[in-house]
Parts: C-alpha cells; structure tokens; sequence
C-alpha cells in the first residue's frame, strides 16, 4: 500500500468509530485477537496484589482487572477506561504499571454484557457492539467499581480515571458525571462523536459540564481526532472556565501509547505517561 493511498484511507476514519476496517491496518491497529509485538511491555505483578475480580452491577457480575500495592492501606483509587478491544492484555499492563505508582487501579470490563470482545477480529463486527453501550449504562458501571474498589480498601476521596481512544472519550464524560473525581487523564478520546441514541452527546457537546481537572494527551498526526478538533475543544473549556491541559504531540499517530500496535511512539509515550504522574499528583490522587 502506499503511502498516499494510506493517507486517503485514513481520512476515512469514523469519529465515533475511532477506525473502519478500511484504516485500521493504516494506523497500525491490531485487534485483541491478532497478533501482539513481541516488543509489547509486559509488567510484572511483583509487590502487587493483582488479579481478577467481579463486581455486581444491573444485568450481571461484571469482570474487573484489578491491581494495587500489596498490604497498602487506602490507595488511591484510579479507574482504567480501555480501547474498544475489550479487557485486552495491554489493558491489564497499564493497570499493573499504575499499582507500582502506589494506586489501586482498576480495568472494569464494561462491556461484558457483549461478550468477549478481546475474541472478536473484525473491526466491522466490533464496532456495532461497542457503538451500542449507553452513555447512562457506562456511568453506571463506572460508580459500581468506585464503590466496589472503596467496599476494598481503596481511597475513593482520590480518585482518578485514565482511558485510550474509546476509553479516552470516556474519561471526558466522566468528568461530566461525577463530582467525585479528582482528576482525569485522556490519551486521545474522541471529542466530536456523531451522536446516537446510546451516545447522545459528545465531549466538546458537554464540556462546559466538566467537573474535575481533565488533561488531553494527543497526536498531531491522529486521522481521527485533528488538532483542529482539539483546540476547539481546549477553547471550550478555557472559555468556561474549566481547569484543563493538553498536549498535542508532533508526528504521533492515533494509538501512540499502545505497545502493542504499529502505531506506538516510544519517546512519546515515556513523555505522556511523565504528564499523567505529574497531573495526578497535582491533583492529590497520586503521591
């Protein structure tokens, strides 16, 4: 494929998708299914209490990945909103780098209800599935492992999100909702989904409904998510007076922190994942 060629299907990327199957391959996608770089980090679990854990909410046990210092006493808690693949291995990872950094993170599977998601290797199959999760369902969900992680130990009064694509819209929602939360941190979530009757609103749509300090991590190369796009969305919220920051990274690509794909940028990735501590420690989630 050429590059031109590459670039043209690119463009064609859904907002609310975040890929069609046409750019997946383009912006170096690789669903749960396929196949991994050997590359991909992989964080151990020592010092951790980590595992797998079921958390009750309307229609189910819902599966939580879960990790947090061993013998902590009220750890932070910080919410992990994943990508559309569902509770995927790099998922897990993230949670467990977030446990080393002193916090009890938890990955809910939000989207169990669908079934396994991680199974699934067509883009054309997923999408529908994961376009049909309700803004209010995911709220609710969210609450459920807050109080299932504070019932746990967890310190809830410092309690932070974190999400990627997908997961990143979900964090600029969240922030709409709880007026719990502490602080958020978004690797670039959508901001200008069409709207559906599962999604209703996007983000600039409700930004001026923020509740809690949001930083907006993103590349200057995203298809998806232009930087147009984003400092329409930072003007948004200055203009309301929303305590807010982004960083735009040049030559990054949509999926820059995910290890595990073609699209991940090494240099960029150290450097947002330094933005991420230093906004969540700013904001008393983290130490």
């Amino acid at each position: 494929m050429s590059s031109s060629i590459a670039m043209q299907e690119s463009e064609t990327l859904s907002r609310r998708d975040c890929l069609t199957s046409a750019a997946a391959a383009a912006l170096g996608y690789t669903l749960a299914a396929g196949p991994v770089r050997a590359a991909a980090i992989k964080t151990s679990t020592d010092g951790l209490s980590a595992g797998m854990a079921k958390v009750k909410v309307s229609g189910g046990e819902m599966p939580v990945y879960y990790a947090k210092p061993a013998g902590a006493e009220k750890p932070p808690v910080i919410l992990v909103a994943m990508e559309v693949f569902g509770l995927h291995v790099h998922i897990k990872d993230v949670t467990r780098r977030l446990g080393k950094l002193g916090a009890f993170a938890v990955a809910p599977d939000y989207y169990f209800r669908l079934g396994d998601l991680t199974k699934i290797t067509q883009s054309s199959q997923l999408m529908p599935l994961v376009n049909s999760k309700s803004d209010h369902e995911l709220f609710a969900d969210l609450d459920a492992t807050v109080a299932w992680a504070k019932s746990e130990g967890g310190d809830t009064d410092r309690l932070g999100i974190i999400g990627f694509c997908r997961g990143g819209r979900t964090v600029w929602l969240y922030a709409t909702h709880s007026s719990n939360l502490k602080a958020g941190v978004a690797f670039y979530g959508s901001l200008m989904d069409p709207p559906s009757a599962a999604m209703p609103k996007n983000a600039l749509d409700l930004a001026t409904e923020v509740k809690a300090p949001v930083l907006g991590l993103y590349g200057a190369e995203d298809a998806s998510i232009t930087p147009d796009q984003v400092e329409a969305m930072k003007e948004r919220l200055e203009s309301a007076g929303k305590t807010t920051k982004f960083k735009i990274y040049p030559g990054a690509p949509h999926g820059f922190f995910a290890d595990y794909r073609q699209s991940f940028r090494a240099d960029v990735a150290q450097d947002a994942w330094r933005e991420m501590q230093a906004w969540f420690k700013k904001y008393n989630v983290l130490d």
